[in-house]
């Protein structure tokens, strides 16, 4: 019953987005296409999966046991975190932090996380802003 209700949720926040999607409107055009059709096209394949879960046969749910379900509450305090200082942080020290936590929640060592983390931070933004020419904030402390 958990699977459809969360089917069912996913698919009204996703028929929103799609709606929220298709006011896309770009001032001056960049592509041929523009901006709306990237994410109505990830909208609507979302749409699509829930509504595949919404119909199929009812299987058995397991929940997870305890200590998983704290791992995965502390992982979505820890996205949530990153969203919110994303900008003021910036990203190469929001994307070490992140990593540097994810790393921790799967039982890395804390040098291994925070080499892991330093080493994403810093290859992310380079990737990211030097190769694919994307914009990201160097945050606060940096700028």
């Amino acid at each position: 019953m958990s699977d459809r209700i969360f089917a069912g949720l996913w698919l009204l926040l996703c028929i929103g987005g799609l709606m929220v999607g298709w006011g896309i409107q770009s001032e001056y055009s960049y592509e041929p296409l523009g901006p709306r059709p990237f994410p109505l096209a990830i909208l609507g394949l979302m749409a699509l999966c829930a509504a595949l879960l919404l119909l199929r046969r009812p299987q058995v749910v397991e929940w997870p046991h305890h200590k998983i379900l704290q791992r995965l509450i502390v992982l979505t305090i820890a996205l949530v975190l990153y969203a919110w200082g994303f900008e003021w942080l910036g990203f190469p020290l929001a994307t070490a932090l992140l990593t540097f936590s994810v790393a921790l929640l799967f039982q890395a060592s804390v040098p291994a996380a925070a080499i892991s983390g330093v080493v994403m931070g810093v290859a992310l933004y380079y990737a990211f802003d030097r190769l694919l020419d994307v914009t990201l904030p160097l945050g606060v402390w940096l700028s």
